[in-house]
């Protein structure tokens, strides 16, 4: 174990703001799924699924598109040039929002009111098709979103950091301001906390709760476009990679709670840097098991702390 980073207290320094900087862009999308699992009781295993596709919207505005169809009476030819990776998130949140519509009238529609375990079924089933659909389309290879945003150098340059990692703090906390004041001030916001509180109370009061249902999951799949973008030029993506991104965003909202946006931000910037120093302390070929790890622990001390509340109740 190599314990360098408690001799060097710049390493420290390095490995907190990475962490923290990483940790918003998980807090937005852990915010995400609380929205949608606060207002429709849905633990959505797909959402690291969701991210990585809005990652591969994003490289493809890096990469170009040049497709031919040509079948039946359809021949025809879609030619769009190569731009820069950041317009991906002005771009991926709007296509991934209609995603997420679709999603809901195809899927997600026939789970809610249901229990818990068959929309956990349901979405796991468009965790496994979504992956499959991006392994055919994009292929296997690893591949990044190069931004050319630079470094930023402090502390006499003992801390580096990438301008892509900044910008991605940068974006998700603009997007994560503008949806809170967009939940206070609009009216579908607004029935959206409606729905949150009470369901069946403001269906009476009149509120369209499927199509509330349907806005949060495609609001949802949006911030995943945002996250999934600002992911393709900070990291790597690969089809198979959502399932961190879910089980990161899962502890982010276990630890913080529902409708608690202030819990999420820092639970996921607490994340952020276990995660950086685990790399540091373990290696980089065991952080990923030590966020699994982490999670393990989180649900056995909450299953300890029910089992004791219930003893004290009785």
């Amino acid at each position: 174990m190599d314990l360098l980073i408690f001799q060097a207290p710049i390493l420290m320094v390095q490995a907190s703001m990475d962490g923290i900087l990483l940790g918003i862009l998980f807090a937005l999308i852990a915010y995400g799924m609380a929205l949608q699992w606060g207002v429709m009781n849905i633990i959505n295993i797909a959402q690291g699924e969701l991210v990585i596709l809005g990652g591969y919207i994003a490289y493809t505005l890096y990469t170009g598109l040049n497709l031919t169809i040509n079948w039946k009476i359809f021949d025809f030819t879609i030619n769009l040039p190569a731009i820069h990776p950041a317009w991906g998130v002005i771009v991926s949140p709007i296509i991934m929002y209609f995603v997420g519509v679709g999603l809901y009238k195809l899927v997600i529609n026939k789970v809610v009111d249901r229990d818990l375990f068959i929309s956990i079924l349901a979405t796991f089933g468009i965790s496994i098709l979504t992956q499959q659909l991006m392994n055919f389309i994009f292929g296997a290879d690893v591949v990044v979103a190069q931004s050319n945003f630079g470094t930023t150098m402090l502390f006499d340059n003992s801390v580096t950091l990438p301008n892509s990692k900044i910008f991605s703090a940068v974006v998700s906390i603009i997007f994560a301001i503008g949806l809170v004041i967009y939940m206070k001030k609009s009216k579908l916001g607004r029935a959206i906390r409606a729905t949150a509180q009470n369901a069946r109370a403001a269906k009476i009061l009149g509120v369209d709760t499927e199509k509330v249902y349907a806005a949060t999951f495609g609001i949802n799949a949006a911030l995943c476009g945002v996250a999934g973008a600002l992911i393709s030029i900070t990291f790597t993506l690969h089809p198979y990679v959502g399932l961190p991104y879910t089980v990161r965003s899962f502890m982010i909202v276990i630890i913080a709670g529902l409708g608690n946006l202030p819990g999420v931000a820092l639970s996921g910037m607490g994340l952020g840097v276990f995660e950086e120093f685990a790399d540091y302390l373990l290696g980089t070929e065991f952080r990923i098991g030590s966020v699994f790890l982490l999670l393990v622990l989180i649900l056995v001390y909450r299953r300890f702390k029910l089992s004791r509340k219930r003893e004290y109740l009785k």
